[in-house]
């Protein structure tokens, strides 16, 4: 099914276009023109969605769950549509987008299920004690409110579902927050079609129409507009390190400061311990080397680091993990900017003082081919760039004197998304002696499998301490994500007749 693209803006449930355009860069395919967007649409933009939470704050959460169906049913009516646009710009197989719309919706109607039960509000009471001496206590009550209008920056490595209708927007409309999204450059015209399924879903459940908009393309100021604008009250981001903390600072920098949700960058080290590595070594290889490459190594999730002790077994474990790597066929990158970034990225750690190169090849302008370097404990210490991420399928081994030193290199890392520990029952003392780092470190710590693969869940946690998150207390999947576009109220002594409706059917 081929569905050519407008090319608009939504803003506030109509199209908008503007003199100035851009033509997208596909993979494949022609590409197409979409508006340009302007610091002057994000303020319409954003006036409308305050005027809308005046409405759509105070809805039901059956009316927000049918608004979340809905969305998914017309991302679904438009699935060969998204399909075949998706792949022409990004390049991703029709298998892993069809998969991804599948996570998108399936994300939408589990958010749905979880606001009709009631217990993300967390609502409490405390009657009141009018004979409490020496002073009566008033009768308190606590819920969980929507903040206002949340931004939400689309991500270049999930055209879906971390997207215009992707996790952060799931989440706040879940939390009855309007919605205004700075949609990616990489894919406008998939970004398109999934924005006219919100903005069909908004009018069909008669929700004040300013509830989504959806700005495209423009230049820095629009983004840095749209993070400004003095009607957002958060903030949700996905992209480079550099990008979101220039954000994350002007967030801070504001007259009113807001929180910036921003998932910046993690290398997701694995430690393997000596026992698996003597008893699977090749087994843990061949699934590191699956895991590194697969999507072109573009999930935040993907594991760049091994850190192993020394030993014939690691050399054993090196060797299979570039027989592995090595008829791994080069794979479209989502960009030219994503492909260009890996080739420096590669050229970093191939020149870093002690890095020995085990396995590379020229990537060829958008395609990528795998990369396996190796280094030792002492120069992974000296060389704090080692830890920087590299966004693409290349891999670093670290080799380690002892378990005092894996320790050593444990607590040298940076924030993470996840850890990873592949042991043994026999490796249970030193995974002990890793485990307290390794928790303070991440937001997920696993064991014996691969950190690519983000189940989205009540108990999932995407999301880590600095640089991999800027809230070291959120997560970006999974239902406890709502959470960050709510804050706590307390109601004292007031009647009745003002309660909200879910502080009522408490």
């Amino acid at each position: 099914m081929t569905q050519l693209p407008h090319g608009s803006h939504w803003i506030a449930g109509e199209k908008v276009a503007t003199a100035a355009r851009f033509a997208s860069s596909p993979a494949q395919g022609a590409s197409h023109d979409f508006s340009v967007g302007t610091p002057e649409l994000v303020a319409r933009a954003c006036a409308a969605a305050e005027d809308a939470f005046r409405t759509y704050g105070w809805t039901s959460r059956s009316e927000r769950a049918a608004l979340l169906h809905a969305i998914a049913d017309g991302i679904e009516a438009r699935a060969e549509a998204i399909t075949a646009i998706g792949s022409a710009e990004t390049g991703l197989p029709e298998a892993r987008l069809n998969g991804e719309r599948g996570r998108t919706t399936g994300q939408l109607r589990l958010f749905a299920q979880h606001i009709l039960k009631g217990e993300y509000l967390d609502r409490r009471h405390d009657p009141a004690q009018p004979d409490r001496l020496p002073a009566a206590r008033p009768d308190l009550r606590m819920m969980q409110r929507p903040i206002g209008p949340v931004a939400v920056f689309g991500a270049s490595n999930f055209p879906l579902a971390f997207s215009v209708a992707g996790g952060d927007t799931a989440a706040a409309l879940a939390a009855g927050c309007p919605v205004v999204v700075k949609g990616h450059s990489a894919h406008p015209g998939t970004g398109e079609i999934v924005a006219d399924a919100i903005a069909e879903a908004v009018a069909s459940c008669k929700m004040h129409p300013g509830t989504f908009s959806l700005i495209q393309g423009g230049r820095r100021d629009v983004g840095e507009a749209l993070v400004t604008d003095p009607r957002i009250r958060a903030v949700g981001f996905t992209g480079s390190l550099v990008g979101g903390r220039a954000l994350f600072d002007l967030c801070a920098r504001r007259p009113d400061p807001i929180p910036f949700f921003g998932e910046l960058g993690s290398v997701n080290p694995m430690f393997l311990l000596p026992a698996a590595v003597a008893a699977r070594g090749s087994r843990i290889a061949e699934g590191w080397a699956a895991s590194l490459t697969l999507g072109a190594g573009q999930f935040c999730t993907n594991p760049g680091i091994a850190v192993l002790i020394e030993g014939p077994e690691t050399e054993a474990f090196a060797k299979a993990v570039r027989a592995a790597l090595t008829p791994v066929a080069a794979q479209v990158m989502l960009t030219d900017g994503i492909a260009d970034a890996y080739r420096k990225g590669h050229d970093r750690v191939r020149d870093s003082t002690g890095v020995r190169d085990l396995l590379t090849s020229v990537c060829d302008r958008r395609n990528a081919t795998p990369s396996l370097f190796a280094t030792t404990g002492d120069d992974w210490l000296a060389n704090h760039a080692l830890s920087e991420e590299v966004f693409g399928p290349l891999g670093l081994i670290v080799t380690v004197r002892d378990g005092a030193q894996m320790v050593e290199v444990a607590q040298s890392l940076a924030g993470q998304l996840t850890c990873t520990l592949h042991l043994d029952d026999s490796d249970t003392t030193l995974a002990r002696r890793l485990m307290p780092i390794l928790e303070t470190k991440a937001g997920r710590v696993l064991a014996n499998g691969f950190p690519t693969g983000v189940e989205v869940t009540d108990t999932m946690v995407h999301g880590g301490p600095y640089p991999a998150s800027t809230n070291f207390g959120a997560t970006s999947v999974g239902t406890l994500s709502i959470r960050r576009f709510l804050r706590p109220v307390c109601y004292q002594n007031i009647p009745r007749a003002l309660w909200p409706d879910d502080l009522a059917d408490a």
